[in-house]
């Protein structure tokens, strides 16, 4: 009889994926990366483990390691895998013509992301034409309280799931701007909801302002949000309103084919 357990046993147990997968989120919790030595002890495993771990995902594409300081990264790789997909079609390759028609339409930088468990990451971004513009990583993970993407992707969770998620944050002052208290969150959530957009008033950063837009998966589930961000004397408070209806409709526009056969 099989059996029922989540327990693992010897003939069904791999030590060396677990272990490559401890690597793999202890990684994706450091921004700065972390040297061999500094994973053998972190993670207690022996070093020769942590070699041959490494050297497997580096050479697959899933690490790289920085020569001068020896510190390993996860790359872009993990994204594109995890990429959500729909009918086949990836978001990101149905997602770049609107990407780069809105970055021409509004002339800053234009990025696109999903949620990860309690946070959100960028997943790709088409930067801005001002010689001052807004530029980050593919991978940067965001939190879901303090900006506007992940604001929306908070929003936009079905109500259980949102009420449990907003008790469960730790919510971080990043500027005066931020929003701590957790009832001003659920607000502003449904605030988000009734007007189908959110925006970031140097809520994360001083002096950068987001504008947000859902993309939503043929069942008409928040499968990701594609945003604008800028300097704020770009992208005063005032203009809100009117720039997120290019954004809205680009994330109508992404949505639209990813509901096309």
């Amino acid at each position: 009889m099989e059996r029922l357990t989540n327990e693992p046993d010897s003939a069904t147990f791999s030590p060396g994926v677990e272990r490559a997968l401890e690597i793999l989120e202890h990684l994706g919790a450091s921004a700065a990366g972390l040297t061999l030595s500094e994973l053998s002890a972190q993670l207690g495993f022996p070093k020769n483990a942590v070699f041959r771990i490494t050297n497997t995902l580096r050479a697959r594409g899933y690490l790289a390691r920085d020569e001068k300081t020896l510190k390993f990264r996860l790359t872009e790789k993990l994204l594109r895998v995890s990429q959500p997909r729909v009918e086949r079609k990836g978001l990101i390759e149905v997602s770049m013509d609107a990407m780069r028609e809105l970055r021409d339409e509004c002339r800053e930088t234009v990025q696109i992301g999903r949620r990860f468990g309690d946070e959100g990451v960028i997943l790709e971004q088409v930067e801005g034409l001002h010689p001052l513009r807004i530029s980050v990583d593919a991978g940067l993970r965001f939190p879901l309280h303090n900006n506007g993407p992940g604001k929306l992707l908070l929003a936009l969770m079905p109500e259980a799931q949102r009420a449990a998620t907003i008790k469960r944050l730790t919510l971080t002052a990043s500027t005066s701007r931020t929003i701590t208290d957790r009832a001003d969150l659920a607000r502003e959530c449904e605030r988000i909801r009734e007007q189908g957009y959110s925006v970031d008033f140097a809520e994360a950063d001083e002096g950068i302002h987001c504008i947000a837009a859902p993309i939503v998966d043929p069942q008409g589930e928040i499968l990701a949000t594609i945003w604008i961000s800028a300097p704020s004397r770009r992208l005063p408070r005032s203009s809100f309103a009117d720039v997120s209806v290019p954004v809205r409709r680009a994330g109508e526009r992404i949505s639209a084919r990813l509901r096309t056969p």
